[in-house]
C-alpha cells in the first residue's frame, strides 16, 4: 500500500475505531477489580514500517530478552520490512509475524491473523514502537495483552488514538528514538499507575545497557564474490552511493545531479576508485539512467539486485557509503563501513545512525525538523531547502576525510 493510504486508513477508520475501543475499554475496567500488573511472560513489539527502525530497537529487544527470555519475544512487521529481523536474528523467525502490506484485502486478513496467532500464543504484553499510531494501538487492545505499553498524549495535542495502553508514555522529543524505545521495554516492568511513565532517570537506562547494533557476520568467500560481482578487484576505494530515500519522504532526497557530480569527483581524484549505486527494484532504471549520466566505466548500478544480506555484504567490501537519511544509513551500523548520511526534514538528534563511524551532514534550518510524530510525518514542505542546502563540495570533502581516517 502506497503511504497515502495508509495515512488514510489510520486517520479516517482509526480514528473512531480508538475511541469505540476506549469506550470498551473504560467499561471492561469498571467491570474489572483493581490489580497489580503482572509481570511480563510474552512480549510482542509491533514496528509495522520502517527496517532501519528496527536497528535502533535492537537494545529494546535486548531488555526484553533478558526480561522474559529470547524464546519468548515475538515481533508484528509488515512482509515488506521482515528481511532485516532476519538478519539480526535477535528474535527467533518463528516469533515473527508478517503482515502482507501489498493491498487492504491481504492487509486486513493478515491483521486479523496476527491477532489470533497473539491470543493463540498467549501473548501478555504489547510493546507498541509505532509512535501514535492508531493502527497499532488498536492491534495492541483487541490483541487481548493485559499490559499495553505505548506513546500517550495526555494533556498535549499530539494526535488522538484514544485511550488504550495500560502503560502510557510521555513522549520525549529530545531523546534518540533508540532510547525511546528501552524506555518502553522498561515501563512495561513497572507500576503503570504512576504516570506519566517512565519515571526513572535516562542515565540509568543509557548505563544499564548503552544502544548498539550487533555485527553483521559474513564469510570472506562472499566477501570475495561480492568484489567480483561489482567488477572491483584491485579497485581502491570502494564508495557505495545511496541516491534514493522511501516513497514515505520524498523530501530526505539529495539531487540526482548532485550524486553524478559527487560521483564524478570521486572518480577523477582516487583512479582507482570504484563507485556502486544502489536503490530498491523500483529504482533501477533510475538508477541506471543515473550510471549513464556519470558515464564512467568505473561506476556500476546494484540498485534492484540485492537482498538485504547481499546490500551488508556490499557495505562490508566498501570504504564509504553515501545515502539520504533512509534505511542504509541504519543497515550500514551494522557493518564496518563509513556511513555518510545526508539529513534534511528529519532531525539526526532523534534518529542518527548509532555507528560511531559515521558522519551526519545537516543543515539544521529554522524549519527543521518538519515531519515528526506531531504531524504524523507529514510536512506541508514543497521545497526541501534543508537538502538543497547540502552541497558537494562539503559532501566530499566528508568523503575525503573518511577515507584518509
Amino acid at each position: 500500500m502506497r503511504a497515502t493510504t495508509i495515512r488514510a486508513l489510520d486517520y479516517w477508520l482509526g480514528i473512531p475505531g480508538c475511541a469505540l475501543l476506549t469506550r470498551l475499554r473504560r467499561l471492561k475496567d469498571v467491570a474489572a477489580s483493581a490489580r497489580p500488573a503482572p509481570r511480563p511472560r510474552r512480549i510482542l513489539f509491533l514496528k509495522f514500517i520502517e527496517q532501519g527502525a528496527t536497528v535502533l530497537a535492537q537494545d529494546a529487544i535486548a531488555r526484553a530478552t533478558r526480561a522474559v527470555g529470547r524464546e519468548n519475544i515475538f515481533f508484528c512487521v509488515f512482509e515488506s520490512n521482515r528481511a532485516i529481523l532476519d538478519v539480526l536474528d535477535s528474535v527467533p523467525a518463528a516469533n515473527i509475524i508478517s503482515l502482507r502490506d501489498r493491498s487492504l484485502t491481504t492487509f486486513t486478513a493478515d491483521f486479523l491473523g496476527a491477532l489470533a496467532t497473539a491470543r493463540r500464543r498467549d501473548i501478555d504484553t504489547v510493546i507498541d514502537m509505532e509512535f501514535f499510531s492508531r493502527a497499532s494501538a488498536i492491534f495492541a487492545f483487541l490483541s487481548g495483552a493485559s499490559t499495553r505499553v505505548g506513546l500517550h498524549r495526555f494533556t498535549g495535542e499530539l494526535p488522538y488514538r484514544g485511550d488504550l495502553m495500560t502503560h502510557r508514555i510521555q513522549y520525549l522529543p529530545h531523546l534518540h528514538i533508540s532510547q525511546q524505545y528501552s524506555i518502553l521495554v522498561e515501563a512495561s516492568l513497572r507500576d503503570p499507575h504512576d504516570e506519566p511513565l517512565l519515571k526513572v532517570p535516562v542515565t540509568d537506562i543509557r548505563a544499564t545497557a548503552p544502544a548498539a547494533a550487533p555485527a553483521f557476520a559474513v564469510a570472506p568467500s562472499e566477501l570475495q564474490a561480492m568484489r567480483q560481482r561489482i567488477g572491483a578487484d584491485g579497485a581502491s576505494p570502494i564508495v557505495v552511493l545511496n541516491p534514493n530515500a522511501s516513497d514515505l519522504l520524498p523530501l530526505r532526497k539529495w539531487q540526482t545531479a548532485k550524486f553524478a557530480e559527487l560521483a564524478r569527483r570521486i572518480i577523477t581524484t582516487y583512479p582507482q576508485a570504484k563507485i556502486v549505486l544502489t536503490g530498491g527494484p523500483s529504482e533501477r532504471a533510475a538508477a541506471e539512467q543515473l550510471c549513464t549520466a556519470i558515464g564512467s566505466p568505473r561506476v556500476v548500478s546494484m540498485a534492484g539486485h540485492t537482498s538485504l544480506p547481499e546490500l551488508l555484504t556490499l557495505y562490508s567490501v566498501a570504504d564509504v557509503l553515501v545515502t539520504n537519511d533512509s534505511g542504509p544509513g541504519h543497515f550500514s551500523s551494522l557493518t564496518p563501513v563509513h556511513a555518510i548520511v545526508l539529513f534534511g526534514p528529519e532531525t539526526p538528534r532523534l534518529f542518527g545512525p548509532l555507528a560511531e563511524s559515521s558522519t551526519v551532514i545537516w543543515k539544521e534550518l529554522a524549519c527543521s525538523p518538519c515531519v515528526s510524530v506531531f504531524n504524523h510525518r507529514l510536512s506541508p514542505c514543497r521545497n526541501n531547502v534543508c537538502m538543497q542546502a547540502i552541497t558537494v563540495d562539503e559532501v566530499f570533502d566528508a568523503v575525503k576525510a573518511a577515507l584518509s581516517s
